[in-house]
């Protein structure tokens, strides 16, 4: 595992979602006031683009269908999803978010 620079911490408010690639995976950054999240992009129960989707507290609601999932650890917390997300540690150094892959 390896920890990639992703996005400057000035790049993302709080409350957005932003997509970025680290290790060659789509992955969808998102930033609350409790931190940083990362998780894989697509929804598991359509391939919906998750960084299209809007958090709510922890969980990110994708926009297709309203399946929801925790963004701390990728487990789906509303239907249509059954199978969760990957989730990714994050870290913030010097001003730059970093995703371990």
């Amino acid at each position: 595992m390896t920890w990639e620079p992703v996005a400057a911490t000035d790049e993302l408010e709080v409350g957005r979602v932003k997509v970025v690639e680290a290790g060659g995976r789509r992955i969808a950054l998102c930033h609350t006031e409790e931190g940083w999240y990362a998780i894989d992009d697509l929804c598991t129960h359509d391939g919906g683009p998750l960084d299209q989707g809007e958090i709510f507290g922890h969980e990110i609601e994708c926009p297709r269908h309203g399946a929801r999932f925790d963004i701390r650890t990728g487990r789906p917390t509303r239907l249509p999803a059954v199978r969760p997300v990957r989730s990714y540690p994050t870290r913030v150094r010097d001003g730059v978010v970093e995703v371990e892959v």
